[in-house]
């Protein structure tokens, strides 16, 4: 069986008012460590999250460092990770991990 090429792993740390604060700070920190890009601050839902989020952008590779950090560092929010491989609905529905309570998606966009 061939997997799929994954280009990149996306995180996406979810929060809402009472802890923006706490995403911000984790979301810096773990670009700081791991030295890897971070997306916009959304206070609001985009693309299919339903929750306001965070991006963090990174190589396969660094999977096995960047995963266990933030499962550990999470400290109660949400994050949703998954792969880049160019299939966006598989990627989002199929390929994913959660760490802590998993959220309603909007995939239609990618239907």
């Amino acid at each position: 069986m061939n997997l799929p090429k994954i280009s990149e792993y996306h995180a996406h740390v979810y929060f809402d008012g009472e802890t923006v604060n706490q995403a911000t700070a984790l979301c810096e920190q773990t670009c700081q460590r791991f030295s890897i890009p971070m997306g916009r601050v959304h206070c609001r839902p985009v693309g299919p999250h339903s929750a306001w989020s965070c991006l963090l952008m990174f190589a396969p590779g660094q999977l096995v460092q960047v995963l266990p950090w933030l499962t550990f560092k999470r400290e109660g929010l949400t994050v949703f990770i998954h792969p880049v491989t160019g299939d966006d609905l598989a990627d989002h529905t199929k390929h994913v991990i959660w760490l802590g309570e998993s959220k309603s998606l909007d995939v239609s966009q990618f239907l």
